[in-house]
């Protein structure tokens, strides 16, 4: 399930909150209910574990600080969708995952300065999100795609956390991790009848693959970590040819497919940074 998925979910959530006889205590805690952004974040962190080829403490706050970083849009999006009055609960947990987040990220940036180019990009997508859910523009696809960069920013963390480098290596599996997941918000497209046609998904997948073949060529990915990326090539074909069972099936099952096609890529992609080079 990814952010296209959940905003139903969001909405509903929404819709719960400003119902008095339903709104929580504001001292229970708030979770996202975008579940496909989970899965993007483990598996991005996961695959720049594997580039770094190595767990350390500083790995683990890592770990932490960008989960609770995407923990602390949640509330923050609320907020904003209903300015009108501010929301203890929204507050509440806000500060208390932005707290946690920031504080991990002061402690990880004083061991590793460079670390200041990740936070810049991503308090600028923050940012960017905020404004776009003030003006209801948050389906967009330039602001999805801006999303989904920020949150696959999760590799390259990874890796600068734990060895204390930002390499080029480490941008192009960023990029990597960004095109692969972002091809989930044109298959999404397709269940819906405004925005059904194949074309720009089409258009997308050739972008993207030509980037990814880009970046194989300049050495900033491994031969095999850029194979993944056929794995959402295969997803694609396999829904333009089922297309009709993919446009009226369960999101339970949209869902399911997204994420076996995930902990695939991340397998090959994890795979290629233990093979014999």
């Amino acid at each position: 399930m990814t952010l296209s998925q959940s905003d139903s979910i969001s909405e509903k959530a929404d819709s719960r909150a400003r119902s008095p006889a339903r709104t929580p205590a504001w001292y229970q805690p708030m979770f996202s209910p975008e579940h496909g952004v989970y899965v993007m974040l483990l598996v991005s962190f996961l695959t720049g574990a594997a580039a770094a080829r190595q767990w350390t403490l500083t790995t683990t706050l890592a770990l932490i600080c960008a989960f609770a970083g995407f923990q602390a849009e949640h509330p923050s999006v609320l907020q904003i969708k209903q300015r009108r009055s501010w929301k203890h609960r929204f507050l509440v947990w806000g500060a208390i995952y932005t707290g946690i987040s920031l504080s991990i990220a002061v402690y990880l940036y004083l061991q590793i300065p460079v670390l200041l180019w990740l936070y810049l990009g991503a308090i600028a997508a923050l940012a960017i999100d905020g404004i776009s859910v003030f003006y209801r523009q948050q389906k967009s696809i330039a602001n999805e795609l801006l999303t989904f960069a920020a949150v696959c920013l999760a590799a390259p963390f990874a890796i600068v956390a734990t060895t204390g480098n930002l390499t080029l290596a480490a941008i192009g599996l960023w990029l990597l991790n960004t095109l692969f997941f972002s091809s989930a918000i044109f298959t999404v497209k397709l269940r819906k009848p405004k925005t059904a046609s194949l074309i720009p998904g089409l258009i997308y997948h050739a972008i993207a693959a030509g980037i990814v073949a880009g970046l194989w060529y300049a050495g900033w990915l491994l031969p095999t970590a850029a194979i993944g990326f056929g794995t959402v090539l295969l997803k694609f074909g396999a829904i333009a040819v089922l297309r009709e069972w993919y446009c009226s099936t369960a999101i339970q099952n949209v869902a399911l497919l997204e994420t076996l096609t995930a902990l695939v890529f991340l397998a090959i992609v994890t795979l290629s940074y233990f093979l014999p080079t």
